[in-house]
């Protein structure tokens, strides 16, 4: 499990193509105390360490995976968030992630509001996913609160922090982001026949 607060950004260093998976080796500054088969959050997908040598590790995305994600846009050079799964003594900052994308978004508009920024992103509502106004939503891995939602577009309020130390800065409109949708409003629209 883990909660959508991005511990560190890391850098992709290389990207090999085998069949149909994608083998990523990621650069991170906490690399030297990751184990074989831990799981990562990266961008918001849970994704497990298959190899690690000196700082850098590698990661495996199957086919589905890089179908549902925007993953398949991932270039060498790129910043992704991380996020190491939670610890049974850790502090529960943001909400339940379960590092499984419901489905992708495109940013539509970046507004700067003088010390912050407002994000808007558009999705497809006929995967029956929704989002609620003040609820959680997870984009590209980091715990935030939607406001002005509507039935396939949501914004959601950027303070600097959040800006500076996630990947956010580099999104832009028509950039494609993950969304993981709360856990509790997806087993409520599923009870609801939505």
């Amino acid at each position: 499990m883990f909660t959508g607060i991005i511990e560190a950004m890391g850098q992709v260093e290389a990207i090999r193509e085998e069949g149909t998976n994608k083998h990523f080796i990621v650069s991170a500054p906490f690399t030297r105390e990751l184990q074989i088969d831990q799981s990562v959050a990266h961008n918001g997908i849970c994704l497990t360490v298959v190899d690690i040598a000196g700082s850098n590790y590698t990661v495996t995305a199957i086919d589905e995976t890089l179908q549902k994600t925007n993953l398949n846009s991932l270039q060498v050079g790129d910043k992704v968030n991380l996020e190491r799964c939670m610890s049974a003594n850790g502090r529960f900052d943001g909400h339940i992630v379960q590092g499984h994308v419901d489905q992708v978004a495109v940013c539509e508009s970046v507004k700067d509001e003088n010390g912050s920024w407002v994000f808007t992103f558009r999705y497809d509502p006929s995967l029956g996913n929704v989002t609620v106004e003040k609820g959680s939503i997870t984009i590209n891995g980091i715990s935030l609160t939607v406001v002005n939602s509507q039935e396939d577009r949501f914004s959601v309020a950027i303070i600097p922090y959040t800006y500076q130390h996630t990947n956010l800065h580099q999104v832009v409109p028509g950039s494609t982001v993950n969304l993981e949708f709360d856990i509790i409003g997806k087993y409520v629209a599923r009870l609801l026949g939505k």
